[in-house]
């Protein structure tokens, strides 16, 4: 298993110099631009046009979070056939002919349209994604992927805040059109910002004649061969388990245990994307200090207290302060992941890997997410959101034998 090898003289200049990092973070920065413009831009049209239909507006995260359970790992295996840089540049094409495809559409009237445009970027981000992971492990020195992990999801954490602002201005004063029209520019900028990408390497295969179904059999018996991978699985899907159990109750944290109005949940989600931004920072500065496993298992155990204090608080402040430092800790959790995916993932199989432990996280998200209104009317809160710390105190126990393995060996 390879290690960050510890550099204090490594710092942010080392980490702008290297032109893959550079390049994919102002890429994301354009994606994240176009998502949310989508993401809210869509919603308020289909509310507008169906008297918010509940139905209508669920289909909405339906085309975003499917594709997710049913093209991840097909795409992480075709990313890792096909050259990265090539890959990410056609699907940010292809996003943006769709999004102006359907842009025709809406000028003749067909509205429902709309729904087509998200499931096809989703869809298409199944394949860029791991292409990107695929890049980082190319072109990017190890000691610099967690650095680099950190600012990539400190511009995700920053588009939490700043998203949903941006999404409603450009719907509300230019109306669905301009709104897609901004998507299609905001991918294509993506596209051209990726052509100043490194030349794609040509990949060395063994058996160029192996079929998709048995790379695809190959990739799960990889993960199951690899004791950290397998143990991440198992981490991944104690953390779905926990963070679906509380995603659908914030509101009740509110109306229930503080007596206030729901529209109050706004603070929650606020301080939550601020404690996420300032988290990103920290962690830019500290990661090359860390190691990935550590840097999990402490945003999980920040996170469960973090749950703790919600579920039983009944004073506004604390809550919030609860709220926004689980917020600032999220970020340990998925730059720990992604680093320690990198680290323990040959470059080839980069792409299934990250394909099948998303879904998995995903998909215990929903089983949970699926039950937790169920469980709401049988248990009081405070249970369930000791329930889900408890389910992050799993997380962190199937981490120790990697924590332990890395301990003995600083030892030796």
């Amino acid at each position: 298993m390879t290690e960050i090898v510890s550099n204090p003289k490594i710092g942010m200049g080392a980490l702008f110099k290297n032109q893959v990092i550079r390049t994919i973070l102002l890429s994301v920065l354009f994606l994240q631009v176009g998502i949310w413009v989508r993401n809210y831009s869509i919603l308020l049209y289909v509310i507008e046009k169906t008297n918010e239909n509940p139905v209508a507006v669920s289909l909405i995260s339906v085309a975003e979070f499917a594709p997710i359970f049913l093209f991840s790992f097909i795409g992480g295996t075709f990313a890792d056939r096909w050259r990265p840089k090539r890959t990410m540049i056609w699907c940010d094409l292809l996003s943006a002919a769709s999004i102006f495809v359907v842009l025709l559409t809406l000028f003749f009237g067909s509205w429902k349209a709309v729904f087509f445009a998200t499931l096809v970027s989703s869809i298409l981000s199944q394949f860029s994604q791991p292409s990107g992971m695929k890049l980082f492990k190319q072109h990017v020195p190890m000691e610099l992927v967690q650095m680099g992990m950190s600012m990539y999801q400190t511009i995700f954490a920053l588009f939490m805040i700043l998203g949903p602002i941006l999404g409603t201005f450009v719907y509300q004063n230019f109306g669905i059109e301009v709104a897609i029209g901004v998507m299609g520019i905001a991918f294509l900028l993506s596209a051209a910002v990726l052509v100043m990408l490194p030349k794609d390497r040509i990949p060395e295969r063994e058996d160029q004649r192996s079929t998709l179904t048995e790379e695809m059999k190959e990739g799960f018996r990889y993960v199951l061969r690899s004791r950290p991978l397998t143990l991440l699985g198992g981490c991944f899907a104690a953390a779905g388990l926990a963070i679906g159990l509380t995603q659908p109750l914030g509101v009740f944290l509110v109306t229930e245990q503080l007596g206030l109005p729901k529209e109050e949940l706004q603070w929650l989600m606020a301080v939550s994307g601020i404690g996420m931004i300032l988290g990103g920072g920290i962690t830019v500065g500290i990661s090359r200090k860390v190691l990935p496993q550590v840097l999990l298992a402490i945003g999980m155990a920040a996170s469960a207290l973090g749950f703790v204090i919600m579920g039983n608080s009944t004073i506004f402040w604390l809550t919030l302060t609860a709220q926004f430092f689980s917020g600032m800790f999220m970020p340990c959790i998925q730059i720990g992941i992604n680093t320690m995916i990198l680290q323990n993932t040959e470059e080839s199989f980069i792409g299934r890997v990250n394909g099948i432990l998303n879904p998995l996280f995903m998909g215990a998200m929903v089983i949970t997410m699926s039950t937790a209104g169920w469980l709401k009317s049988h248990l009081s809160i405070v249970y369930i959101y000791e329930a889900s710390a408890l389910l992050l105190g799993v997380g962190i126990l199937i981490l120790l034998p990697i924590m332990r393995k890395r301990a003995v060996a600083n030892q030796g």
